[in-house]
């Protein structure tokens, strides 16, 4: 970090937060199906916190959800075993035929990675929220 990152976003911290029509039914999805639950609340927006520091908000709003586009997502060690144990709980995941990759089993190999991940490929599954939010896993192939 240089003198002028200080005035600038290279130092911040990032916070993802997606909408939520129903908080409460949002809530319980992201209980029961996906085991995670709030370590703050307001009026209005839930927050989570997951391994190093990494948080989300899950915020009251009647705007449109997009859910055309990965809005976030899980990086696991063993994919197969999380989408497993989601479908378990009840968690249904998206079939993906695109060009560059497409699903099997619901997990879908995608060649190469986003940048100074330091792994050749990663493996990915897909699924909305209660909410609509598309959310992914995925898992970095060495």
């Amino acid at each position: 970090m240089n003198a002028d990152d200080t005035s600038t976003l290279a130092g911040a911290r990032v916070a993802t937060r997606l909408p939520a029509h129903d908080l409460d039914r949002a809530r319980r999805f992201y209980a029961e199906r996906l085991g995670l639950h709030p370590v703050d609340e307001r009026p209005g927006g839930l927050l989570y916190r997951g391994e190093g520091g990494a948080e989300f908000v899950l915020f009251r709003s009647m705007g449109a959800v997009p859910g055309t586009f990965t809005q976030m997502a899980f990086e696991v060690d063993d994919i197969e075993a999380v989408v497993t144990e989601l479908k378990r709980r009840g968690v249904v995941f998206e079939e993906v035929d695109v060009p560059g990759f497409r699903t099997v089993d619901n997990i879908a190999e995608i060649d190469g990675n986003y940048p100074g991940k330091g792994a050749r490929a990663e493996r990915g599954a897909w699924f909305h929220d209660s909410e609509g939010n598309l959310l992914g896993i995925g898992q970095p192939i060495s």
